[in-house]
């Protein structure tokens, strides 16, 4: 009888090693599970990578540029004047980058090289080289004015924002395709990923 206890209690402590282990490795499998759907949820819900294409955003951004794009900043806030932003053109069926220039409300005159908002000069020190540059050539670094023959209405409705491209005089923006609706903004660019020797935070 004493025999078959002591054989009972061995069985039993050697049960115990391999349940312990078990219970371990079952928690670590959720929390890895856990950590993978956070990571989903971060990497499509909050925020979405981006390829720059084309080059109306240079020379700040440059084709095959990889980009992260906020998703959920502007479900806090609207855009606002000199950030880089992605969004969705309809008709294109595609994603644009461009810079925000204007808001709702604004009125908006692009004169050659000089950009009015509400009558008075953005001073754009993101491209100010590149404008320094064609000067020095004798041209204009802008070569398309508004309001056009595109877009008539040089005031900003509500709801919207007006945008343009760094390059000026090589890309398709609100000058030719009129106002972006807050609905088809995706997000705002913050980081350069890749390249690995462009890395660095985007400024605004």
């Amino acid at each position: 009888m004493e025999k078959d206890q002591h054989q009972e209690a061995i069985e039993t402590n050697v049960g115990k090693p391999a349940k312990k282990a078990k219970n371990e490795l079952v928690e670590w499998l959720k929390a890895l599970l856990i950590a993978l759907v956070l990571v989903v949820l971060i990497r499509w819900l909050l925020f979405k990578p981006f390829i720059v294409q084309g080059p109306s955003m240079e020379p700040n951004f440059v084709s095959n540029q990889k980009l992260i794009v906020n998703e959920i900043l502007y479900d806090i806030r609207k855009p606002e004047r000199g950030e880089v932003i992605v969004f969705h053109v309809p008709d294109e069926g595609r994603d644009f980058i461009k810079r925000v220039i204007a808001v709702a409300g604004d009125t908006v005159k692009v004169e050659g090289d000089k950009v009015l908002v509400n009558g008075e000069p953005v001073n754009e020190t993101y491209i100010q080289e590149a404008i320094d540059q064609a000067h020095a050539e004798n041209r204009l670094y802008n070569n398309t004015d508004f309001p056009n023959t595109f877009v008539q209405d040089g005031v900003v409705p509500e709801g919207h924002v007006f945008v343009m491209g760094d390059n000026r005089s090589n890309s398709t923006d609100s000058r030719m395709i009129g106002y972006v609706p807050l609905g088809d903004i995706i997000g705002r660019a913050d980081l350069i990923f890749w390249p690995i020797k462009d890395i660095g935070l985007i400024n605004h």
